[in-house]
């Protein structure tokens, strides 16, 4: 069943208040301990007077049972006085300020910049005439970005890279008055191999000073030919048994960075109720509700009836290709095999039955499934067969298969689509819903499942040995409570 359609507790929102209850003020760690450690003294000290061996003077079982001294807090850190730019506009930096205690991009990175545009340093070297000189030229592209919002990390990744080959290609010049082109890829593949084989020899060194136990006539790099051609026939093998495959899954994107996060990187924000969020890439003003369950119809086919569906993520009804239900349930046996028509994009949604997915005990008992914008839609999905389809570009619009949403970005369809179910009569009603909401933790952008094709591994048939090998005691796993994990 999609998560926006599974029950869940309410929550305590981080961001409301919690009264304060007539309670003593709760002792601090250091507190805890020392006064454990002092009733353990203490027993101790009863223990060797019950059996004899007690402390002869008062002074000595005043020190057995007396508590140590807690420690001064230690003084807060000063806080840092912010980085100022003395520096006027297009003059170079002056260096004569002291050193920093750490490294502040800010105060490093100010001035030069417009130092470099001052001095013309970026533009390209022309005779008199605005021919290009003797020296001759080097062009690279660079694509404009979309005007979708600010840049991700994807951009700085090509800046530094496109930075690091005008270097080079710079250097190149001014020490041989080559280019690239002339120096050819041969001749480039054999200066890598030159670089390798004098800082690899640096790089053992270091090792062996470290005492490494190492058999060194046993060495090998990962590009000599007999391990390139073992990784080769390896994966080719894995793929002709089937064990390595490729297909498309869902990952955990992030529009806001452009680039998908694995799960142990995804945050949550649990919310108890409606909460306004700030979004990555959108105005700061404009601010978009989560912790709510929208209610909506949809019009079955050939016939007056409707069936009412609940999600926390409206938008994503566009990728709608089931409406699932319990085969048990008698409100809706008469619809067994219909279809509902979608309200706008020209689709036929079949309404299937899945007793695994579909709690008749919840909400209305009908499942909206979006295979490719859901982890649990998406096993539903495969298990019947349903179509796969998604909206989403990388930078957080829709495509063409959301018909009249194309281009537009996800959160604000959120609004709109509530709009046009309103005029077209098919809006039930919004009510509060305690959720999860996934959170990239670099970026604060909401993470959306997003189809991509990638290269996965079949580990179910590897990992039963290994685990029959833990059963029968043939291997073990310390600690043993870890066994179950």
């Amino acid at each position: 069943m999609s998560s926006d359609n599974a029950s869940q507790t309410p929550l305590h929102n981080p961001e409301q208040p919690v009264a304060a209850a007539d309670c003593p003020p709760e002792k601090s760690k250091n507190q805890d301990k020392n006064e454990a450690k002092r009733k353990a003294k203490i027993e101790k000290f009863l223990a060797k007077q019950a059996a004899g061996k007690a402390p002869t003077t008062p002074d000595a079982a005043a020190a057995v049972a007396a508590p140590k001294k807690a420690k001064a807090p230690k003084a807060a850190p000063k806080p840092k006085p912010a980085f100022i730019n003395t520096t006027p506009v297009g003059e170079k930096k002056g260096m004569s300020e002291p050193m920093a205690d750490s490294y502040n991009p800010v105060a490093v990175e100010s001035a030069w910049y417009s130092w470099w545009e001052t001095k013309g340093l970026f533009a390209p070297q022309t005779g008199p005439d605005g021919e290009i000189g003797p020296k001759g030229h080097f062009v690279m592209v660079a694509p404009p970005p979309n005007v979708t919002g600010k840049l991700h990390i994807g951009h700085a990744m090509f800046v530094a890279i496109q930075d690091s080959i005008v270097v080079v290609e710079k250097q190149l010049w001014k020490n041989e008055n080559l280019t690239r082109h002339d120096l050819g890829r041969e001749a480039f593949v054999d200066r890598v191999w030159d670089y390798k084989n004098q800082y690899a020899g640096t790089i053992m060194n270091h090792f062996r000073r470290l005492s490494a136990f190492y058999d060194w006539p046993r060495e090998r790099f990962s590009l000599d030919d007999i391990l390139t051609r073992a990784t080769r026939e390896t994966f080719v093998r894995l793929f002709n048994d089937g064990i390595i495959y490729r297909s498309s899954r869902l990952v955990n994107w992030c529009h806001h960075m452009n680039t998908a996060l694995s799960s142990l990187e995804v945050e949550n924000l649990e919310l108890t109720g409606p909460t306004m969020l700030s979004i990555p890439g959108y105005p700061a003003e404009e601010k978009f509700e989560f912790g709510v369950m929208v209610h909506f119809a949809y019009q079955v086919e050939d016939s007056d009836e409707r069936i009412i569906i609940a999600t926390t993520r409206i938008e994503t009804m566009l990728g709608d290709t089931a409406i699932a239900i319990h085969p048990d349930d008698e409100r809706y046996k008469h619809l067994h095999g219909k279809f509902v028509r979608h309200p706008f994009v020209d689709r036929r949604i079949p309404i299937i039955t899945d007793a695994e997915c579909v709690d008749m005990e919840f909400g209305t008992g009908a499942v909206k499934m979006t295979p490719a914008h859901d982890n649990n839609d998406y096993v539903v999905g495969k298990r019947h067969n349903l179509e796969f389809i998604n909206l989403l570009n990388e930078d957080g619009t829709l495509n063409e298969n959301a018909g009249p949403y194309s281009g537009m970005l996800r959160f604000r369809v959120r609004k709109q689509i509530i709009e046009d179910l309103k005029a077209k009569g098919l809006y039930v009603d919004t009510i509060g819903h305690a959720m999860s909401v996934p959170i990239c933790p670099k970026s604060n952008d909401i993470i959306e499942p997003l189809m991509k094709p990638q290269w996965w591994v079949k580990s179910k048939q590897l990992a039963e040995p290994a685990m029959q090998a833990v059963r029968d005691g043939r291997l073990e796993i310390a600690p043993l409570t870890s066994e179950m994990d």
